[in-house]
């Protein structure tokens, strides 16, 4: 996480990552919501070819060839068998560690780095590497010499954008590409687009109400886009997410070249998504395209435990999280207690607080600036507890994290008595990351709402989930915990990456 920057004399945000000769600066106006124009997929949209390619053993390396047309694809056994640059290898080994592909990365990245390029939509589990799939991709693409945009990566949250654009900086440290963040700036950094200068940097990540509003000012160019990337697509381009803002970026690239390579990554795709999601990338971005597709893997109890706690009442939580999280969770790393709303944040905040603990809340209402100052201190492990609304459920990435509390069920914001299983699948994947050990305690009040939504989690993703004896018991917790990374020591070891098995030390490096 960037350090707070000095602003321009007229108010502008003047972000400027010194990483040479990769550099990155920020300038970004307020607000970042959507218009409320709706846009959706036209009936006349022919059916699109899929490719499926089911990835069940993140190990498995029997799938040795990709078919995408007439264009056969070879999956990756090491990186230096694909197209990359002596820069980009040399940074993989020194900076970034990585030993092989991962199996999404074997797959998805010859496809993304041969010619001819074509649009991929992939699907696979939290923490297996999409990210690196796509910086790999925007890296390779850009033309150094030709200082215009070419790469664009659009995130749903502020948060996300800054944590792949410090991805994008390591991973690209050897290359003189320059980057830009297109993120909401907070009141004390605005300055009104019209006063922005032209954006001449060559890979753009961002959120997309503010890069929205960068392409209808003028000052972002698409005439020379290249690659055109969605993290966490799903949510991107779902009725309830981001779909029309999204929609209207992809029109006006279309607009200066409908040849733009399109890359989609999430963890969870459902039928509607990514039937309209296929469907208006075919219509829109024309050509013989094709795109191959990663099923999700099945979320895996071999690495995150997941165990169902019955609480007689709200205070009860809260007695939870003070007698079993701060007292026997903090031996374990890092926990994450998802909450279901910004009032919902607020009260366990207020009411941790009351009772003498020390405890950071993030959420969507707070200041950029705050937002910001929350997820450094978090990533450093200056602060061992974060309560958090979903907006850090999907692709937040810190290693230390082991445990995971649902403090609410996650629920959808149309039919709150139906569980949102995407949003719960997403909220799994922050304990455990890259084949480590986790484990995920779910808080019920003993009502039938609760024992209804985790009853059709547990069918939706056809696990049976184990129940504590009991909310009060120090033991039983210990002895999940236990279960979850055989014994508190093996956690905190494999907290730093040691005495770890040779399958998930594979997975931890190749994050």
């Amino acid at each position: 996480m960037e350090d707070s920057h000095p602003a321009h004399a007229d108010g502008a945000s003047a972000v400027t990552t010194e990483a040479k000769p990769l550099q990155t600066k920020s300038l970004a106006d307020v607000a970042d919501e959507p218009d409320q124009e709706q846009t959706g997929p036209s009936d006349e949209i022919s059916d699109v070819q899929l490719y499926s390619l089911s990835l069940t053993d993140p190990d498995d390396s029997s799938i040795d060839l990709v078919k995408s047309g007439d264009t056969p694809y070879t999956s990756a056994k090491r990186f230096s068998d694909l197209n990359l640059s002596p820069e980009l290898l040399e940074c993989l080994d020194i900076e970034m560690k990585f030993e092989r592909p991962s199996k999404i990365q074997a797959i998805s990245l010859p496809t993304i780095l041969t010619p001819p390029y074509k649009n991929l939509i992939a699907q696979a589990h939290n923490g297996s590497g999409k990210t690196t799939c796509f910086v790999l991709g925007m890296l390779s693409r850009v033309d150094r010499e030709c200082k215009a945009p070419q790469a664009l990566c659009i995130c749903p949250t502020r948060e996300l954008a800054i944590q792949n654009m410090e991805v994008l900086l390591k991973m690209g440290k050897y290359m003189e590409i320059t980057s830009e963040l297109a993120i909401p700036a907070d009141s004390s950094n605005y300055v009104p687009v019209h006063k922005m200068p032209l954006i001449t940097a060559q890979v753009i990540i961002g959120t997309p109400g503010t890069i929205n509003k960068w392409i209808i000012a003028k000052i972002l160019g698409m005439s020379r886009m290249k690659i055109l990337v969605f993290d966490e697509a799903d949510h991107m381009l779902s009725e309830s997410g981001f779909q029309d803002v999204t929609v209207k970026i992809m029109k006006a690239i279309v607009k200066c070249n409908s040849n733009c390579q399109v890359l989609l990554f999430s963890a969870t795709f459902d039928g509607a998504v990514r039937a309209f999601v296929s469907k208006i990338v075919e219509k829109l971005f024309v050509g013989d395209y094709k795109h191959i597709v990663v099923k999700k893997e099945e979320l895996s109890l071999d690495s995150v435990k997941q165990y169902k706690v019955q609480c007689p009442d709200e205070h009860s939580k809260i007695e939870v999280i003070k007698g079993k999280i701060f007292e026997i969770g903090d031996k374990v790393g890092q926990s994450i207690i998802f909450v279901r709303s910004r009032d919902c944040a607020k009260n366990l905040h207020k009411a941790l607080v009351k009772l003498g603990y020390e405890v950071t809340t993030i959420h969507g209402a707070l200041k950029q600036e705050d937002r910001d100052t929350i997820i450094k201190e978090f990533k450093q492990g200056l602060t061992q507890v974060l309560i958090s609304t979903d907006l850090l459920a999907r692709g937040f990435d810190q290693r230390q994290v082991n445990m995971v509390v649902n403090f609410d069920l996650p629920v959808r914001y149309d039919k709150p008595w139906e569980p949102d299983y995407e949003v719960y699948l997403h909220r799994v994947g922050r304990a455990g990351r890259f084949g480590r050990e986790g484990a995920v305690f779910n808080l019920l009040l003993d009502v039938d709402r609760d024992i209804t939504i985790m009853d059709k989690i547990e069918k939706h993703f056809n696990v049976q989930i184990p129940q504590l004896g009991s909310w009060k018991s120090d033991k039983d917790f210990k002895d999940a915990l236990k279960k979850a990374g055989g014994s508190f020591d093996a956690l905190k070891k494999n907290l730093h990456g040691s005495q770890v098995s040779s399958s998930v030390a594979w997975h931890f490096k190749l994050s």
